[in-house]
């Protein structure tokens, strides 16, 4: 980040007083873990199932030159500078608001039920053929995660890049403020915090709130063949607006796809002369590149421009990614988030590949489904036959309402299903699979097969 002195940070957070020898010392990155502490960086403390301020010393050894401090003034620390404030969340945002005035790149935020984080990588890259960009890292896109990307941009920064989540309504409308974007996109409505949010309705207008901090000027990026987004934003919006997906009436369309295992080409209706590629197979990632293709243009850039930037985009760990298996097996490893549309989509990808050996899908719990959850974990079924798959897994308590219903579809010996220890899951999958088997690993990030997928690579 741009080195701040203590005195500017004073004033962005609103401070209620503040210690220091020398107001005129500068900080040059701020944390909320001690342990990541160092010389000129500004701690913040944060409440969560721990209380940050129990942790200064730690960031005071590791050589942290301020804090924030909302605990009485007489238990501050002495020996290193202390900036009181009444709360040290409010203090963090309020210092990305002003951090992100003083830089002042485009900002280009990205939310959606599915895909938001693949689109968010994406967007980065084709960006990067032009501009320098900073973008979200990892799964910081909450409400402590984006004040932290915004702090960690470089001064040069000309584009941020912002991933928002959520998981109820108001979530998204004050990361949105936050960010004031210049693109809002959002990737898909799916059903993901029904739970939370009632109907995928409810997740339309929770996620439309990203249009609040939108700038005037700005456009919104959604896709066309999503009818809630339409009847659920409002009609007085002065921004731009500009749609994409995989027919004629979109926008920015794509045609000619062509799915693998390791990539996929398409083509878009800007430029036919021009085969575009992704490194990751399905038609739904084609929808995902599309929105940044989209958020190019909007900055812009010719397709041409972003061909080869596409080609190599760098996809966030866990996402679609092949790793090497035991006994010679391909895992395609998708398990840190899931929906019953993101299921559903990455099922009808990996039904399409060529066969190679065996074509396996374990399957974890979907969470946050609320009350249909049984019904919306037996609808999967649909996508699941003895023709495209030949065995099964399943994991988790609320994945027995879909083990009954393919009981009928496949044989005992190519459906199974486990709940509590994982132990029995990894034991059975590490003796039964083969050289060239592909198998699919999904579940919500809650139902950690992330591990079942550590105790299968090599």
């Amino acid at each position: 980040m741009k080195p701040l002195r203590i005195i500017d940070v004073v004033k962005a957070v609103g401070a209620i007083d503040y210690t220091s020898a020398n107001r005129f010392a500068e900080i040059d990155s701020v944390v909320f873990d001690s342990r990541k502490a160092k010389p000129n960086s500004l701690f913040v403390p944060l409440k969560g199932e721990s209380d940050g301020h129990d942790y200064v010393q730690s960031a005071i050894q590791n050589g942290a030159t301020a804090t924030l401090w909302s605990r009485p003034a007489g238990e501050a620390p002495e020996e290193i500078a202390v900036i009181l404030v009444d709360d040290t969340l409010e203090a963090l945002q309020n210092l990305a608001k002003a951090y992100l005035e003083m830089i002042h790149p485009k900002v280009v935020a990205v939310t959606g039920s599915n895909g938001k984080t693949t689109t968010k990588d994406m967007t980065a890259a084709v960006l990067s053929a032009r501009y320098r960009v900073h973008k979200t890292q990892g799964n910081y896109n909450n409400e402590i995660g984006v004040p932290m990307t915004i702090l960690a941009m470089p001064e040069d920064t000309e584009v941020l890049v912002v991933e928002m989540g959520m998981s109820d309504f108001g979530e998204i409308s004050f990361l949105s403020r936050m960010a004031k974007p210049d693109v809002a996109i959002i990737t898909m409505i799916g059903d993901s915090h029904l739970e939370f949010l009632g109907t995928r309705s409810g997740i339309a207008k929770a996620k439309l709130e990203i249009l609040e901090g939108l700038k005037a000027e700005g456009t919104f990026i959604y896709p066309a063949d999503e009818p809630l987004i339409r009847e659920t934003m409002p009609m007085d919006g002065a921004y731009r607006k500009m749609t994409f997906g995989l027919d004629e009436t979109a926008t920015l369309y794509a045609y000619a796809v062509e799915p693998g295992k390791n990539r996929t080409t398409f083509k878009v209706n800007r430029d036919d002369s021009l085969e575009l590629e992704i490194p990751v197979l399905g038609a739904y990632n084609v929808r995902n590149a599309l929105a940044a293709l989209a958020a190019a243009e909007v900055l812009g850039m010719a397709v041409a421009e972003v061909k080869d930037a596409l080609a190599s985009f760098q996809l966030t760990a866990n996402r679609t990614q092949w790793v090497e298996g035991v006994n010679g097996a391909q895992i395609l490893n998708d398990a840190y988030n899931a929906s019953p549309t993101s299921v559903t989509a990455v099922l009808r990808s990996f039904a399409a590949l060529p066969r190679e050996g065996r074509r396996i899908v374990v399957l974890g719990d979907l969470r946050e489904l609320g009350e249909n959850s049984a019904a919306l974990h037996a609808g999967l079924a649909a996508e699941l036959s003895p023709e495209d798959f030949d065995k099964v897994y399943l994991y988790g308590t609320e994945m027995a309402a879909l083990y009954e219903a393919l009981e009928n579809k496949f044989s005992a010996d190519n459906l199974y299903h486990y709940v509590g220890e994982k132990a029995p899951l990894i034991g059975k999958l590490q003796s039964d699979l083969q050289k060239a088997d592909q198998v699919l690993i999904k579940s919500s990030f809650g139902t950690d097969l992330l591990s079942v997928v550590a105790a299968l690579r090599v």
